[in-house]
């Protein structure tokens, strides 16, 4: 749902939209805050979300002079280099939140969110992402706002936890069907809990960001190694079968007597999200990851160049998930068939994911770190 005119989106936006895609941009900057690039992008793109990750706020800070004078101003006050990150993110995250409001106040709730990660250093610790959460929540005081958590072992029952405290959670690195299967069972035990203490279920939200393209980056070199002809058939369909068999499980999810209890106290659904949807591979098409994962009620959040490609060339949308779930089964057994263990190269993603947010992090840091140096005033005594 867009606050948008229809009239004002080009064709593919339009028809996303009514095929029940929720169009969110995988960007963040001050310059894109600053100079008014969010709010045109929500107006003649139909962005009503925005995600962020350690990676983006790296490259944001890394260029240009948008955030000089907020370094100046920390570093007068003697900042350290890990509280000037937050206060930076924070800021640029709130602000993003207030741009995107009247969305927000439009989808009663549903879209007009901006996501921000904790600290990815955390993301093998319960108690610190738990900790970090309620600081980051509290910091950005929005009610727009999305802690994303990671979908690892230990970040599991920091979402449980999380929920249960009224805090909405984007949670992120998602790549195999059986760890999605385990964050809904964590996002239900946290609105459970969270119905115990009395809460409102309805001002809790949750998405659940499945990526994409990484899988198919990862099996397509296995693929090609492989000398069986059935091989190359499987190239560039792995992820979007392993996508479309992840809405298939959160239908039947949606569906069963566990979801309709909460759903009868008033609780939200966790939204499929499509992630890392810019393709890898130059030769797929660049829309290849937004037009094959049309589905009622998902999230796609596509970096600015996947989003410009849509609307210029994106093939008019419709539903391309539900009634396909019998052939992306054949297609995960022949993979396993061919001897690639999807679980196995799943597993390694998550573990490459969490080591990737966290070198964006120390960079960021770093980054950081230098702009505080070269804010803060010599001393005289420096100077003799």
């Amino acid at each position: 749902m867009s606050t948008t005119p229809a009239d004002r989106l080009p064709d593919p936006v339009r028809t996303l939209q009514e095929a029940g895609v929720a169009i969110w941009l995988d960007d963040l900057s001050r310059e894109l805050l600053r100079g008014g690039g969010l709010e045109r992008l929500v107006a003649e793109r139909g962005v009503v979300g925005v995600t962020t990750n350690p990676t983006i706020f790296a490259s944001a800070l890394a260029k240009g002079s948008a955030y000089d004078e907020q370094l100046a101003e920390l570093a007068a006050r003697g900042t350290d280099v890990d509280a000037a990150v937050e206060t930076i993110t924070t800021d640029d995250v709130r602000e993003a939140c207030d741009v995107l409001a009247p969305v927000h106040a439009a989808t009663a709730g549903l879209d007009g969110r901006v996501s921000i990660e904790v600290d990815p250093r955390m993301a093998r610790d319960t108690r610190a992402t738990v900790e970090t959460a309620r600081r980051l929540w509290a910091t950005v005081d929005r009610p727009n706002l999305y802690i994303k958590i990671p979908a690892t072992v230990e970040g599991l029952p920091a979402i449980t936890a999380a929920v249960a405290e009224g805090i909405s959670v984007n949670v992120t690195l998602i790549f195999s069907l059986s760890r999605y299967r385990k964050v809904l069972d964590a996002y239900m035990a946290g609105l459970e809990k969270a119905r115990e203490q009395g809460l409102d279920l309805s001002a809790i939200a949750s998405v659940a960001s499945f990526f994409v393209s990484r899988v198919d980056a990862a099996v397509d070199p296995l693929l090609d190694a492989h000398d069986a002809r059935e091989a190359a058939t499987l190239r560039g369909k792995v992820a979007i079968a392993n996508a479309r068999l992840a809405y298939e499980l959160y239908e039947e999810v949606t569906a069963g007597r566990r979801w309709r209890a909460l759903a009868e106290a008033g609780a939200r659904p966790q939204r499929p999200l499509w992630a890392s949807t810019g393709v890898k591979d130059p030769a797929y098409p660049d829309t290849l990851y937004v037009d094959e994962l049309v589905a009622p009620g998902v999230v796609n959040t596509m970096p600015g160049a996947t989003l410009e490609a849509v609307a210029e060339h994106g093939r008019a949308a419709t539903d391309t998930v539900t009634g396909t779930y019998a052939e992306a089964h054949d297609r995960l057994e022949l993979l396993a068939a061919l001897g690639i263990d999807l679980d196995r190269v799943t597993k390694k993603l998550e573990a490459e994911g969490v080591t990737k947010f966290e070198a964006s992090w120390h960079e960021l840091l770093a980054t950081v770190s230098e702009g505080l140096a070269q804010a803060t005033p010599s001393r005289p005594e420096e100077n003799a």
